[in-house]
């Protein structure tokens, strides 16, 4: 139970206590609907207990489990390349076609909400547009010098030039069209 609650009290966009996910998680509630995205923030999946000699009713029906498994989840693999401060020049400001870069960091839920979206559009524009990402954490003069405040932002560049901010997490419509719409110029 430690545990548990070290790693819910420490993620930032669950909107469940510990105690509060702790009682659901065991008293037989499905954890996608306790808090869904407890794994995307922490990057470790639960997995119930496989024993069934430890799952017991309670007094309200609920089968209770009397254990919960966190195991590492494995890493993602991005469409998108990875920009710093040394290839910025380099893969940015010297690309001959538009570039959309990422603003992004490990502990932000929104950030991680857009990254699939953003990984998407890298393979369907692939060879149009340059798909980017950049940890504001590891990276954080770029983010100073082009005004980034809040993440995620996107800027779109072309030829140089930064020509659009996108701020938060957008439907995958609004990227969409805001990349068609610098493709097709």
């Amino acid at each position: 139970m430690a545990l548990l609650d070290s790693i819910v009290g420490a993620v930032p966009c669950c909107k469940y206590s510990a105690s509060a996910v702790n009682s659901l998680l065991f008293c037989g509630t499905k954890r996608s609907q306790v808090c869904p995205s407890l794994s995307r923030c922490v990057g470790l999946r639960l997995v119930s207990s496989s024993k069934k000699p430890h799952a017991e009713v309670s007094s309200s029906g609920f089968r209770r489990r009397k254990g919960i498994i966190a195991e590492k989840q494995q890493e993602l693999v991005s469409s998108a390349g990875e920009v710093t401060e040394k290839t910025w020049k380099e893969l940015v400001l010297d690309c001959e076609i538009p570039v959309l870069v990422d603003f992004w960091a490990p502990w932000c839920g929104p950030c991680r909400m857009i990254a699939p979206i953003v990984d998407e559009l890298a393979v369907q524009y692939a060879g149009r547009m340059r798909f980017l990402k950049i940890n504001t954490d590891i990276c954080p003069n770029i983010a100073t010098e082009y005004g980034i405040r809040s993440i995620p932002t996107v800027l779109i560049f072309k030829k140089g030039q930064k020509k659009e901010t996108i701020i938060g997490a957008v439907p995958r419509a609004t990227l969409e069209s805001t990349v068609e719409r610098f493709i097709d110029s």
